[in-house]
């Protein structure tokens, strides 16, 4: 597997667990607010859950960015670029 492909399975499987979807979610299309369960507190869990994944700890105003499963893919590249 590579890094590119290794970061966006990591990253499903934060997803997966913090919004619990189901299998068969298509990610690029998750948003928040508008996907069912992507609400204020499950933002919450999933930022804990991906710094938990990647070993890293994003900043405030990228939390407040990541509105989106793309978003959330360019957000973790930047603070992992090894798995790029």
């Amino acid at each position: 597997m590579n890094n590119a492909s290794n970061l966006e399975s990591k990253l499903q499987q934060a997803f997966q667990r913090s919004l619990n979807l189901s299998t068969g979610t298509e990610y690029n299309t998750l948003e928040f607010a508008k996907s069912s369960g992507w609400d204020s507190i499950a933002h919450l869990q999933l930022i804990a859950a991906i710094e938990e994944e990647f070993s890293i700890m994003i900043d405030t105003n990228d939390m407040l960015a990541m509105s989106s499963y793309p978003k959330a893919v360019e957000i973790v590249r930047k603070y992992a670029p090894s798995l790029t």
